[in-house]
């Protein structure tokens, strides 16, 4: 009776949405193919990694085996981060799919299924995933969860007049490291007998990090020290900022992408980019970008054709398919508007 009604609460959570989420919300990752070179203006060249993780991939949904453990990933970046770390050793489950947002995501009965049945669910954590955190909490644990990028020390942001932890942790290579070494552990204790086989994969992923952050610190310094200032639809790039050296300099929205901007606000952000004198600001892949047009317009700079990644990764084959290429193509196209080489 008590697990009925688990079942009944967790359903009701989104019952008005069901018709319209079914059958889009979950999706098995597979592992793109990566690498790292040098070629171009912007020094971003994407090669097939010859490496074992490259060459692996995921039970998919036609090839699951039932004596592997299950792991249920609930955004895409972390989804990506398993992915490359437990290739085929794990059936692996994504609630959400590439440019789903994890701020206003609301999961359905399936994901609830998915949630039980999971010996290893791994989530952000620092309420990114404010839907699915309440789903879990409403359904039966069987399997282990794991906040995973609450390894990293949070900065703070206002939300509502109060002071809450940045979930956007990923803007921080370093953090993304620390992420990687968890994801690692958390496999091997659900699957000791492929500790070798985790290790490996994940210290070759930690060494492809290292040398992303090397990167982007280095591009980040081309550009003028005076243009060295961001301004995004939404509050997701503090991490970005703090560890590559860029003032974020205002967004439209805060912390999430619930949040309406007020005529005030945007008002106020036109006065300061006018002020600043930056050459461009800069829409988001998951966001309408109607405003920030507006805002651009009003200030009279240029907005970014190319959108930056904040929330999620792109669909496979696309220019931004893996955390890696995100985390690329955003210094890339942030270098390029603010006048770096």
């Amino acid at each position: 009776m008590e697990n009925e009604t688990k079942m009944k609460n967790s359903e009701n959570i989104t019952k008005h949405n069901w018709e319209r989420k079914m059958g889009r919300n979950r999706h098995l990752i597979g592992i793109g193919s990566w690498g790292w070179g040098k070629a171009g203006k912007f020094g971003f060249f994407l090669i097939c990694s010859t490496l074992m993780i490259g060459c692996q991939s995921p039970n998919l949904s036609g090839d699951r085996k039932p004596d592997q453990p299950k792991v249920v990933v609930t955004n895409t970046i972390i989804g990506d981060l398993t992915a490359k770390v437990a290739a085929d050793k794990v059936n692996l489950v994504s609630l959400l799919k590439p440019g789903d947002d994890p701020h206003v995501y609301e999961p359905t009965p399936q994901d609830s299924r998915a949630l039980e049945s999971a010996q290893l669910v791994l989530y952000n954590g620092y309420n990114l995933e404010p839907g699915i955190i309440r789903m879990m909490e409403s359904t039966n644990r069987q399997g282990k969860r794991v906040a995973v990028g609450e390894v990293a020390k949070p900065l703070t942001l206002s939300k509502n007049g109060e002071t809450v932890p940045d979930p956007h942790v990923w803007g921080d290579v370093k953090n993304v490291i620390l992420m990687v070494g968890k994801i690692r552990d958390e496999l091997t204790g659900i699957s000791p007998e492929n500790k070798a086989f985790f290790s490996q994969n994940g210290e070759q992923l930690i060494a492809e990090l290292k040398k992303l952050d090397h990167a982007i610190a280095q591009k980040i310094q081309t550009i003028p020290p005076q243009n060295r200032r961001l301004v995004t639809t939404h509050d997701a790039f503090q991490y970005y900022g703090k560890a590559y050296g860029i003032e974020i300099l205002g967004t439209l929205i805060g912390i999430s992408t619930e949040e309406q901007p007020s005529a005030q606000t945007v008002k106020n952000l036109v006065t300061t980019i006018q002020k600043s004198q930056i050459p461009t600001i800069f829409a988001e892949t998951t966001l309408n970008p109607n405003l920030i047009k507006t805002v651009a317009q009003e200030a009279n700079v240029k907005l970014a054709r190319t959108q930056l990644y904040s929330d999620s990764i792109d669909v496979r084959g696309s220019r931004g398919d893996s955390y890696i290429k995100m985390m690329q193509e955003n210094t890339k196209t942030i270098v390029e508007g603010l006048g770096g080489r």
